[in-house]
């Protein structure tokens, strides 16, 4: 069905000790499966094949074959818990896909047209790299765009600001936040100003 797919095995030896344990002897890393009528399902991968599937940006937003010990289900990345320092995945949060019911699932922003506001001599700075969606899996995006060509220096984009694709609602202006994902700022240069002030 599709390109993202990923093997698991369940795991019934629970709790922080044993994630520990699996982590670091057998290379794996536990997950979680939660969502349609199904009860959660502890499971682990391993790390190698987490990391390779995660080379590829549009996992993120696209619906996972996950095979646990034989049975296939189609699964969305809901959250990823990463080492601090070194930035592989320790913990991995999937939610299960049903179709005709609606799923929330973290899809990658891609700025386009950032030299627009560059050449007025503005400074773009990214609030954020993802944004939450809620939609039916046939309409899960592989990204959201954010066009900067008309920004203003001294503007900042949020999320009413962009163009949802069909289908497809953000999840945080559903509940009334109207989140920034990026600003542009006039150049960090120290005023002439502040000199004649402190002279007189």
């Amino acid at each position: 069905m599709n390109d993202f797919t990923l093997n698991a095995e369940v795991r019934s030896d629970l709790g922080k000790g044993a994630s520990r344990r699996l982590r670091r002897l057998a290379s794996l890393v536990p997950a979680v499966v939660y969502g349609g009528e199904k009860a959660p399902e502890s499971i682990s991968m391993l790390a190698k094949e987490v990391a390779k599937l995660l080379e590829n940006e549009a996992a993120y937003s696209h619906i996972i074959e996950l095979n646990v010990g034989g049975t296939k289900q189609n699964v969305v990345i809901k959250a990823l818990q990463r080492h601090p320092a070194k930035g592989h995945v320790m913990h991995a949060d999937f939610v299960r896909v049903v179709a005709g019911q609606k799923l929330t699932a973290i899809v990658p922003v891609h700025f386009i047209n950032e030299e627009a506001p560059t050449k007025k001599g503005g400074e773009i700075s990214h609030v954020t790299s993802e944004i939450e969606v809620s939609c039916l899996p046939k309409d899960l995006p592989e990204f959201i765009e954010v066009d900067l060509a008309n920004a203003e220096i001294g503007s900042i984009i949020h999320l009413s600001d962009l163009k949802a694709p069909k289908g497809v609602e953000f999840v945080a202006l559903a509940h009334g936040d109207d989140k920034a994902v990026a600003n542009v700022h006039a150049p960090r240069v120290a005023p002439e100003a502040t000199e004649e002030g402190a002279a007189e």
